[in-house]
């Protein structure tokens, strides 16, 4: 069993930068893929970006490529995600998820394990 806590969220201006962390109990953590996801009130959760298990690979969603950055430190359980230039559009819970065993990294059902989530606000 994998726990994950995600914290780093906040109430920020628009332009401003925010760095989420997701930290994960247990030593199998450093073998699984992780991802992190966001959720606005009235709306399904939505893929934000994956990392392979060793950082080799990253992946994006269109609307934060260029301003998030997600990374790992194996040697802390612990992955990131740097979100600069930040607008009002990013305000949402953002939740960290591991162990991908589905074949789509951005799908939700692919993941095993969830973090509570940590809420980003974003205001204009």
């Amino acid at each position: 069993q994998v726990q994950l806590v995600e914290s780093g969220g906040g109430l920020v201006q628009a332009g401003d930068s925010l760095r989420l962390s997701c930290v994960a109990s247990g030593h199998v953590f450093k073998t699984y893929d992780v991802g992190w996801f966001r959720q606005a009130p009235g709306k399904e959760r939505a893929f934000v970006a994956h990392i392979t298990w060793n950082g080799g690979s990253t992946n994006y969603a269109d609307s934060v490529k260029g301003r998030f950055t997600i990374s790992r430190d194996n040697a802390k359980n612990t992955v990131y995600l740097q979100m600069n230039s930040l607008k009002s559009d990013d305000s949402a819970s953002y939740y960290c998820a591991a162990q991908r065993l589905g074949a789509d990294y951005s799908d939700v059902q692919a993941y095993t394990y969830w973090g509570q989530g940590t809420q980003v606000t974003v205001s204009s």
